[in-house]
């Protein structure tokens, strides 16, 4: 009768690591574990997100989806997109948006976390940095962000 360590007899070891690896890859996907790792996210291509499940998209300045989790940029507030408050913050918002996801899609990036993992809506609370700088600050910069720190937000409408 074969027990647990039949397996470790049947296969050499390089078959048990690669059937490890798909196994691993198959499960969670090459996003989710950059995501957990927090390291370099590479070769991945953002389009912007129509749908609810879309995978590997930008949602609006400060937020992206890579895979099945949802990142929300913790350095930066951008204007309101879904729904905006005005016209003004609806032009900046979708301006925010389109250079965020030319940003991310320029070449590798890096996720840093802070010191609180997920905000009240779920999503992933990330430094988002390139040659060691935010690339929310490089929106604060362009004038499509604010600067964030947890504070109250201020709107985008006359402002």
């Amino acid at each position: 009768m074969c027990l647990a360590g039949c397996m470790t007899h049947q296969f050499p070891p390089f078959f048990r690591a690669f059937f490890m690896m798909v196994l691993f890859v198959g499960l969670w996907g090459p996003a989710e574990a950059q995501i957990r790792d927090l390291g370099l996210i590479d070769g991945v291509q953002l389009k912007l997100c129509r749908h609810h499940a879309d995978r590997h998209c930008v949602i609006d300045g400060d937020t992206f989806r890579l895979g099945s989790t949802s990142i929300r940029i913790a350095d930066i507030d951008t204007p309101e997109t879904h729904p905006p408050h005005c016209p003004l913050e609806a032009k900046l918002g979708r301006q925010a948006t389109l250079r965020l996801q030319a940003l991310l899609n320029a070449g590798q990036f890096e996720l840093r976390g802070i010191s609180r993992d997920e905000d009240r809506y779920g999503r992933k609370l990330r430094l988002v940095m390139r040659d060691e700088r935010s690339l929310g600050m490089v929106l604060v910069d362009e004038g499509l962000a604010r600067r964030y720190h947890g504070q109250r937000r201020k709107g985008w409408c006359g402002a």
